[in-house]
């Protein structure tokens, strides 16, 4: 098997929202890995799917990879890691309900109707304006709501996540390698988080704070944000050598801690509100944007 990087296939573990005994019945005799997440994505995974299969398993043997210790599991089939995912592409998983799942394929609800699930492998989902779903997740492709569409989740592995005007997602939105982008008057009721990707407000609602290790930030218009900002240390896979650059816009509001545990460029404008800084010295500014 082709070890992914740690990020990459800890990533997907909040994309298992399948049955793992039903997934695994799809599969022959594949291995799977599992690597324990990082912090920075313990709000994207599905806590009965994390507290149920603390570790990715090898059925070959026990060996230490990406520092998580792995180990044999003789009689299972487990499937969780991308790898494991990615060698039945071309097998439809069945999906109950009024909703959409495939392995390879993009997934478009179209406008004003309601699906219980948006989920594919290799592809990307489109929610048109005004259309509802529980779950859109995606491995390798982008998520985008249209105006005043409506999801429970919205997550993804490789790809951004866009947010029309007035949309909503009532839990947590993020990718792994991707930009997080939210039109004016769009929400997230939770956590709004990402590894690798530029993450940008516009006078839009994030209630469970922001999270990313490489991410620069843009929190313009009357963006209000609760739960704070926190930038998290990169490991030695994460690593991105320039600083990320934070903007708090004018007008733009963010409650709670700014925690800063790398290096960053935090512009705060004259006229925005934040919480107590730590980890950074803010960089006052005038006007719309920060100078050069």
């Amino acid at each position: 098997m082709r070890f992914l990087g740690r990020a990459q296939v800890k990533g997907a573990a909040f994309l298992l929202e399948q049955p793992l005994d039903a997934l695994a019945q799809r599969l022959d005799h594949q291995a799977a890995v599992f690597i324990a997440a990082p912090a920075v994505f313990q709000d994207l995974i599905r806590p009965e799917v994390s507290a149920r299969w603390p570790y990715w398993y090898s059925r070959a043997s026990s060996s230490l990879i990406g520092g998580a210790f792995m180990r044999t599991a003789s009689g299972y089939r487990i499937i969780a890691a991308l790898a494991a995912i990615l060698a039945f592409s071309g097998c439809d998983i069945p999906v109950d309900g009024d909703g959409s799942t495939k392995v390879n394929g993009s997934v478009h609800i179209p406008a004003g109707k309601a699906a219980d699930d948006a989920r594919t492998v290799n592809g990307s989902i489109h929610i048109d304006d005004n259309a509802t779903v529980t779950a859109a997740t995606t491995v390798n492709g982008s998520i985008r709501l249209g105006e005043h569409a409506t999801a429970t989740s919205a997550k993804t592995v490789n790809g951004s996540v866009t947010l029309g005007a007035g949309s909503r997602v009532a839990e947590s939105a993020g990718s792994v390698n991707g930009d997080l982008t939210l039109a004016n008057g769009a929400e997230v009721t939770g956590h709004l988080t990402n590894v690798n990707g530029k993450i940008g407000l516009s006078a839009a609602h994030v209630a469970g704070g922001i999270k990313t290790v490489n991410g620069s930030i843009s929190i313009m218009g009357a963006s209000r944000v609760e739960g704070g900002i926190m930038v998290d240390k990169p490991s030695g896979i994460m690593f991105n050598s320039e600083d990320p650059v934070i903007v708090i816009g004018p007008g733009a509001v963010v409650q709670g801690e700014l925690r800063f545990e790398r290096k960053v460029k935090l512009y705060v404008s004259d006229k925005a509100t934040i919480g107590t800084v730590i980890g950074a010295t803010a960089v006052p500014f005038s006007g719309e944007t920060p100078p050069n």
